[in-house]
């Protein structure tokens, strides 16, 4: 899609990441207009062409597109509720991290304004903001997204989920649960090797090669999840818990905390004692299904 330079937009926040959104818009040839609290923080952005707002209200009635990233909900309604009569007509883009709930009413309260959101993931960091490789998610109405999808890709990669807009929170806290539990695993191991003198630094590349491995399966993984169905296609959830009892034993005889691997076997146990032991590992999905405690 060829990109539209006319249409300007304003970033309301300019925290590390509020000033790479605007820094990638500017590079980008993008009209942009920027506000923070405290006004020094736009100096280098109006240094480079970003004209600052002398208000949050005036930054927002600068552009049909608002860009918004700031510490929390609370402090983007901070900042908005007293804006509601300058939204009607615009697309607010919700950049700051959040709860699906807190998206979903915020988008209830724009729109009751008369304008439309979109909320957002940034799934970056700020210094690759603007590059081929920043990937950005994001959910809302279509029609709010698809005019403004030039303008958001000048942040990177943009990604549309659906209406429904706590589609980017989930997605968001989903990819960091992903993370804690690939960095709790790494420690574990390096832990466990390291009660036997072997520096971390020779784990890691063998480490690498795992997560690499499993990742490969992840396709596999969701089809079976999806269609409901777990065949043991390399190996049993009874192997794996056997695999578990392992790291288990091996974690209390080198005097490691194994808290981690005591709760990982304890709920693929439950998994087998439901009947799943001689499925796959995707079975175990019926168990994180489930609210806490049961």
């Amino acid at each position: 899609m060829t990109k539209d330079r006319r249409t300007p937009v304003t970033v309301v926040g300019l925290g590390l990441m509020g000033e790479a959104l605007a820094g990638a818009f500017l590079r980008d040839g993008r009209p942009t207009t920027v506000w923070n609290r405290t006004a020094a923080r736009a100096d280098r952005l109006v240094e480079r062409g970003a004209v600052r707002a002398g208000s949050a209200r005036e930054a927002v009635a600068a552009a049909p597109l608002v860009v918004v990233c700031l510490t929390g909900y609370d402090a983007v309604r901070e900042v908005l509720d007293p804006l509601a009569d300058v939204l009607e007509g615009r697309v607010l883009v919700n950049l700051t991290s959040g709860t699906s709930a807190e998206a979903r009413d915020t988008a209830g309260w724009v729109a009751r304004h008369g304008g439309a959101y979109l909320d957002g993931a940034i799934m970056t960091t700020p210094a690759a903001v603007g590059s081929p490789e920043a990937a950005l998610l994001y959910s809302g109405p279509r029609s709010a997204f698809d005019p403004h999808e030039p303008a958001l890709r000048s942040l990177g990669g943009a990604t549309y989920l659906g209406a429904d807009h706590g589609l980017s929170a989930l997605y968001d806290v989903g990819v960091l649960s992903l993370m804690w539990n690939i960095l709790n695993g790494f420690l574990q191991g390096a832990a466990l090797l390291g009660a036997a003198g072997v520096e971390a630094a020779a784990f890691a590349p063998v480490a690498k090669n795992g997560v690499e491995t499993v990742a490969g399966w992840l396709a596999d993984y969701a089809r079976q999840i999806d269609e409901g169905a777990h065949p043991a296609t390399d190996s049993t959830l009874d192997t794996h818990v056997a695999a578990m009892d392992h790291l288990v034993h091996e974690s209390e005889s080198h005097g490691v905390d194994a808290e981690l691997p005591r709760f990982i076997r304890a709920l693929a146990g439950r998994a087998v004692a439901a009947g799943h032991g001689d499925q796959g590992y995707t079975a175990l999905i019926e168990q994180f299904r489930k609210p806490s405690g049961q």
